[in-house]
């Protein structure tokens, strides 16, 4: 099984270190350290597993350490920065675990992107040594990126030359959209296998500086500094990202908060997300109760259960969403969201569970949400109802339940918090094309919505009572999982982004639709394509016909 949680006392391949406003990340990746398989990973190249520990020492930067304003990443092995992901690894692993390794691999680089951009924590790349194909894509994800004039360190993305296949964590997509590299250079970057340096590496904007060898650690040092300056991010006292507590069973995970209970037979999992039960009276509590603060324990384990779904469970191919709860006390946690979204630590809770709901969107597998009595689809976790690809809801009462019948409910946070990749929120999403109807749905918010109201405002797909909800419940869940998965897949990709493009969507319709037919493709994995006869010496064979 494949384990999300870290910490620090348990990295092999990265060092964090804090002094005052800057941190530095070091890459000092253990060659025998793989994750899974045999292969050696060397010259700083990476695995799911390396990934792993960055994206809990990025979290935790965020959530542990407010007074860091500026982020250096840098290596901890000479003559090279970064390798990228491991060719032998790539060439071994399946391909659901190749695609799922750069889709993580994205929502991490995204991740250090939207912490320069909204938590003032703004990171710095200091290339010392060759940047090769992942190893540059994770240096252009900086605000800054330093490249040392020493004629040997380089920046290249040597993926299709070499392998056969794509940059797969955004590379491409970084070059023109956030880099700006004209598309002929870019052209000539991708197909060169020795990369660039130097002033040219400047002039085409690969990086930003290069700086000569003898003033490079002082450098560094003051460029750190000068972003740190420039950093609006305020606060003290940070808050320990305290170890998640689940159980694994057979057939389920149970976290504080969530549970996963999973239907193999029916290739389906339930996950039931519990609204608070108690929360604190202002931010001081808010501060005092640190990582078991509902929000962001709820958010932690939503999105260690998404996680463990998408790599450790292949074949369950439909998510079943419920809540369970006090809609009223949920309501109350957006309350507190929203009044003290000023505060760092509020702010990083929000973007958090941005992030989450994020994955989940990025998630391939089928959403359907169940709203019924006893159900919490309150404000933040009415965002579950809206990332779904179909939503039902309970009509009228049960006999002999005294939970009442099944109610929805908006908060301003649905409006504004939680922007998906396009830059639209779910709502704004759902109701694109009608602008009317989001203004109804914002007139709504505080009101208690029942199964004909959110049928009525375009709230929901549809509502069953008593008599019909088993059957059609039954119906809609087996009818999606009799589908073709690949198909359910592109049909998903396609209908839960609308409108605006954005460098976020574009890196991941590109990686669900480029990347993802690449990597089946025999020039690249077959056994005389490139990733099997990586290393042999001996040439690959390409079929030379494009479709």
């Amino acid at each position: 099984m494949i384990d999300f949680q870290t910490d620090p006392t348990r990295y092999r391949h990265w060092r964090l270190s804090c002094d005052g406003p800057v941190a530095t990340l070091t890459m000092d990746v253990d060659p025998a350290g793989g994750l899974m398989g045999d292969y050696e990973l060397k010259l700083n190249s990476y695995d799911l597993g390396v990934d792993i520990e960055l994206a809990d020492a990025v979290q935790r930067l965020r959530f542990e350490h407010p007074e860091v304003k500026a982020v250096v990443l840098r290596s901890g092995k000479d003559g090279v920065f970064c390798a990228g992901a491991n060719i032998r690894m790539l060439g071994q692993a399946s391909h659901g675990h190749k695609v799922n390794f750069c889709k993580f691999t994205n929502e991490t680089r995204l991740a250090i992107e939207d912490a320069t951009e909204n938590s003032g924590q703004a990171y710095l790349a200091a290339i010392s040594g060759t940047a090769a194909g992942g190893g540059y894509e994770l240096a252009v994800t900086a605000a800054h990126v330093m490249l040392i004039d020493d004629r040997r360190s380089t920046v290249s993305l040597p993926e299709l030359p070499l392998l056969a296949v794509l940059p797969g964590t955004g590379g491409l997509t970084r070059l023109t959209d956030k880099r700006r590299v004209r598309r002929d250079r870019a052209d000539v970057f991708c197909t060169t296998e020795e990369g660039v340096r130097g002033k040219r590496a400047v002039d085409w904007r690969l990086v930003d500086e290069v700086v000569p060898p003898s003033a490079w650690d002082a450098r560094v040092a003051e460029r750190a500094l000068q972003l740190a300056e420039q950093s609006h991010r305020q606060g003290s006292g940070g808050v320990v990202l305290t170890p998640l507590q689940r159980t694994f069973a057979a057939d389920a995970v149970s976290y504080r908060h969530v549970q996963v209970a999973i239907d193999r037979a029916g290739r389906s999992a339930a996950i039931t997300v519990h609204g608070p039960a108690d929360l604190p009276g202002d931010l001081r509590g808010i501060h005092e109760a640190g990582a078991a603060f509902w929000p962001l324990a709820m958010a932690r384990e939503l999105d260690d259960a998404l996680l463990h779904l998408r790599l450790n469970e292949p074949p369950i191919g439909l998510l079943v969403i419920r809540t369970a709860g006090n809609p009223e006390m949920t309501l109350a946690a957006d309350g507190l969201l929203e009044q003290y979204q000023d505060d760092w630590l509020v702010n990083e809770i929000r973007l958090l569970l941005k992030r989450v709901f994020k994955r989940l969107d990025m998630t391939a597998r089928s959403i359907v949400t169940l709203v019924e009595p006893g159900s919490c689809f309150a404000g933040t976790l009415a965002e579950l109802v809206f990332a779904a690809d179909r939503s039902v809801m309970f009509s009228g009462g049960v006999k002999g339940d005294n939970r009442g019948p099944a109610t929805l409910h908006l908060s301003a946070l649905n409006f504004s918090a939680y922007p998906m990749g396009n830059g639209l929120s779910r709502l704004a999403n759902r109701f694109y094309g009608e602008p009317e109807s989001l203004d109804t749905a914002a007139g709504l918010i505080g009101e208690t919505l029942d199964a004909e109201t959110a049928d009525r405002h375009g709230l929901v797909t549809a509502t069953f009572d008593e008599i019909d909800w088993d059957d059609e419940v039954r119906l809609i869940l087996e009818e999606r999982a009799s589908f073709s998965p690949d198909a359910l897949t592109g049909l998903e990709a396609n209908l839960r982004f609308v409108g605006p493009e954005t460098m976020e969507t574009r890196i991941f319709g590109r990686l669900t639709a480029w990347q993802n037919w690449i990597f089946q493709r025999p020039n690249a994995v077959g056994e005389a394509g490139s990733l099997k006869r990586y290393g042999s010496g001996v040439r690959p064979e390409f079929n030379p016909e494009r479709v």
